[in-house]
């Protein structure tokens, strides 16, 4: 055992630890308070709410001398409401764990790191401590993987009373599907320090809340040269005329998939869609779709992006996401990335946050008092290139009119959750667009104007309630008509809503198509429920009002309301799955990918450039294996992507990230010899994706 580690743990004085969760707004919306005690155990209290839910969690646990941890339990509740009860010991070589939603044991030997599904950040600490001293900086994770750490950087920070001290920034790979950062003490003995999620929140040592931008600004240094090099190494450029040969084109205005044509590119463009096997001049670069269908660039209508979610969407053939909700300075930052090429990310729509103050707030975007303050957002967000308006929750409905009426003069559209206090009706009637979320829209019959939807009552209303709706009846109809007429778009996010009905320990139904793909530690999170669900006549109640959420969205499509396909969950394969449960309302396949591809382009008003493969529009190409139009589940199999530019093999992704792929080859591409005089470094990058290619064969 190396000899700091061994100290580390060789005398345990009592103390105590507080860090304060402050907001990107500055507002503390929790914190954590960590007692070292004299028997070497640690106790954490560990809460925080933002926009009206999050953990509350009490949480016990013990190490040992050489870094394992031998006990460890958690009780309270997660965001949803979900009951926590979780533990975990280790004697000898025998360990075992049991929570709401799983149970197991296993054989281990040596140093081994257990991995909680529902835990605060002093986990983390602790084996921060542990990597610092271990040989390889490498540790076991139970029930599986491998927890790496690396330092990325290291700084001196002064307090607000001028306390000094120096912290390191570490990267944590081996669980999840991006790095986690955290800064930590330094010295022998490395704790947390705290952790700065970008546009969102700091978690720091009490007393230290000044240094967060300070720290903020070298985390995005260090994040941006690990991106830099992943977007170098998995975006391909395709430089000089490209054709794609032999694509069976879907033609998402008619919803139908046509001949066999061949698709040219040039400068990130369509340039011509001609016949299988016309002639061509001039042809740099060719790609055999082998008689593939492709589709134009599908679009996730309900993101919130990251810096990391980008490899997701694309490897998933998402090459347009409406972000609906975002730290301001983080979103422009992302979008100036991604156009430099530096970012692998799709092209993102920006819809602008706005939000009312109150003891629920979301804390993003701008949050406002009163109309003035609100015209001054919309101004920002009209200057800035915004399409769109998505009002929230807290949003003070006396100034809900004049608001929207004030974004439609500046060109933009309105959107959002209902503001508490009124029903969907009434924010349509004060000019709403479009309304997020099948919840937001089914409240509608089950508010008055003193019911509190800033809390989980938003959930658990429509979860208890829905089942007895009657969609036949008068108010229904009327209320589906008005929506017709005035040809308000519906963005229902069906998969974000299926954790309403999903029991701890039952897999979330829209995880079950791509869970065994993921890396086991992901996969595991998938069975951990969300709501609180007592008992079996509960279960079956919000099984089917979930059921019934599902059926409106198919009422609503039949009658002619615009569904737009948004997921609110994780980039990429939830879209596919969104898809899934509008085929389950009652869609075909093909119309669900027409909402996915014709209807993303009209509601964030990019028809002339995106949603079809037509002369003149963005090249932005899915190839897929099978066919989707037939049996939706196909969708997953994205053999290559084309956007902004460059060819991206989700093959290549999925092994960077530790998925198993979908599909097992990658479509050849072939550089011609004008190709070597006209492209130069491109040429390279052809030969990697094509032997690549021929390897998986």
């Amino acid at each position: 055992m190396p000899l700091a580690l061994a100290a580390a743990f060789s005398a345990h004085a009592a103390s105590t630890t507080r860090y304060l969760i402050i907001s990107e707004n500055a507002k503390q919306i929790g914190a954590q308070v960590t007692e070292h005690l004299d028997d070497g155990s640690t106790k954490v209290r560990f809460e925080f709410k933002n926009n009206g839910r999050g953990p509350d969690l009490t949480e016990q646990f013990r190490m040992t001398a050489d870094g394992s941890m031998t006990s460890y339990s958690v009780q309270g509740n997660s965001t949803f409401g979900a009951v926590v009860n979780e533990r975990f010991e280790r004697k000898g070589d025998q360990a075992e764990w049991k929570s709401t939603s799983e149970q197991g044991q296993k054989t281990v030997k040596g140093v081994a790191a257990y991995l909680p599904l529902n835990s605060s950040f002093e986990v983390v600490s602790a084996y921060i401590g542990v990597l610092a001293a271990a040989p390889d900086h490498k540790m076991a994770l139970l029930p599986s993987g491998t927890l790496t750490q690396t330092v990325l950087d290291t700084l001196e920070v002064s307090s607000a009373s001028g306390a000094k001290q120096t912290v390191q920034l570490v990267a944590q790979t081996g669980v999840g599907l991006s790095p986690a950062f955290y800064w930590a003490t330094t010295g022998s003995t490395p704790r947390l320090f705290g952790v700065i999620i970008p546009g969102f929140a700091s978690i720091l040592e009490e007393g230290w809340q000044s240094v967060a931008p300070q720290l903020a600004a070298r985390q995005k240094q260090a994040e941006n040269r690990m991106l830099e090099d992943l977007a170098a190494k998995l975006q391909h450029p395709l430089k000089g005329l490209t054709v794609v040969r032999n694509a069976r084109v879907f033609d998402s205005e008619k919803a139908v998939v046509g001949a066999p044509s061949d698709i040219y590119l040039l400068r990130g463009r369509i340039t011509a869609v001609l016949p299988a096997g016309s002639p061509a001049q001039g042809v740099a670069n060719t790609i055999d779709a082998e008689g593939r269908i492709v589709l134009p660039g599908l679009f996730d209508m309900h993101g919130h992006v990251d810096r990391w979610s980008g490899a997701l969407n694309l490897s998933t053939g998402v090459t347009s996401v409406r972000d609906m909700g975002n730290d301001n300075a983080q979103l422009q930052a992302m979008l100036d990335e991604t156009a430099a090429g530096k970012l692998l990310a799709p092209q993102v729509v920006p819809a602008g946050f706005l939000e009312g103050e109150s003891p629920f707030s979301a804390n993003n975007g701008f949050v406002i008092k009163d109309l003035a303050e609100a015209k001054k957002a919309v101004d920002w967000y009209a200057q800035h290139g915004y399409p769109q308006l998505k009002i929230y929750n807290s949003f003070p409905k006396a100034i809900l009119k004049d608001t929207v009426a004030y974004a439609h003069s500046r060109g933009m559209r309105v959107s959002g959750h209902i503001p508490a206090g009124l029903r969907a009706q009434e924010a349509l009637d004060a000019g709403y667009d479009e309304i997020q979320h099948i919840n937001q829209v089914l409240l509608n019959f089950l508010v008055k104007p003193d019911t509190e939807t800033r809390n989980l009552n938003r959930f658990i209303l429509p979860a208890e309630k829905v089942a007895d709706m009657d969609f036949n009846s008068k108010p229904y109809k009327d209320f589906v008509a008005g929506l017709v007429k005035k040809q308000i778009s519906i963005d229902p996010t069906l998969t974000a809503f299926a954790f309403l009905q999903q029991r701890d320990g039952d897999m979330n139904e829209p995880y079950r198509g791509f869970a065994a793909n993921m890396p086991p530690d992901v996969a595991r999170g998938f069975s951990v429920g969300g709501m609180k669900i007592e008992n079996d006549t509960v279960w079956k109640r919000y099984q089917k009002s979930y059921a019934k959420m599902i059926e409106f969205v198919g009422i609503m499509y039949r009658a002619g309301v615009p569904i737009v396909a948004g997921t609110d969950d994780i980039a990429g394969f939830t879209l596919h799955s969104e898809l899934s449960q509008l085929v389950k309302a009652g869609l075909t396949p093909a119309q669900a990918l027409q909402v996915a591809t014709r209807n993303g382009a009209r509601y964030t008003r990019t028809s002339h450039e995106r949603g079809s493969i037509t002369p003149g529009k963005l090249a932005d190409l899915v190839l897929v294996d099978g066919d989707p139009t037939r049996d939706i589940a196909d969708l997953r199999k994205v053999a290559a992507v084309i956007t902004r530019g460059y060819l991206v093999s989700p093959r290549e992704i999925d092994a960077e990230l530790g998925i198993a792929p979908f599909v097992g080859a990658t479509p050849k591409v072939v550089s011609t010899p004008m190709a070597a005089a006209e492209g130069g470094a491109n040429d390279g990058a052809m030969h990697r994706i094509e032997s690549t290619s021929r390897k998986h064969d």
